[in-house]
């Protein structure tokens, strides 16, 4: 049996996973899952507008889950935290699994 948490770790857990429940801010992370990124190159590879990404990106740092690094007028964005990277792999990976188990299922029904 896993050690008791305390309410208060509780709540900053749930905190976390609130920040992630928003669908933008994984194309965000996703995003950078691949490497650094400017803001202008996030717009482009999410679809997002630039106010929103911008938007996302602050809560995703105050989160701690990404960081950014300035040159010059530019800032580059990048994954600060290595466990948001592990715990998409293994939901990635889970709903793959699911989503092969259902197709199987319709396959095997048809």
């Amino acid at each position: 049996m896993p050690r008791p948490l305390s309410p208060e770790i509780l709540d900053q857990i749930a905190g976390r996973f609130r920040v992630l429940a928003e669908p933008a801010r994984l194309r965000i992370l996703y995003s950078l899952m691949g490497g650094e990124r400017s803001v202008t190159e996030l717009v482009e590879e999410t679809g997002l507008s630039q106010a929103n990404v911008s938007k996302h990106l602050g809560l995703l740092r105050r989160a701690r889950f990404v960081d950014r690094r300035k040159e010059g007028l530019y800032a580059f964005y990048h994954v600060s935290d290595p466990s948001v990277e592990t715990l998409c792999e293994i939901m990635c990976g889970r709903l793959e699994a699911q989503l092969a188990e259902q197709v199987a299922l319709l396959e095997a029904v048809s």
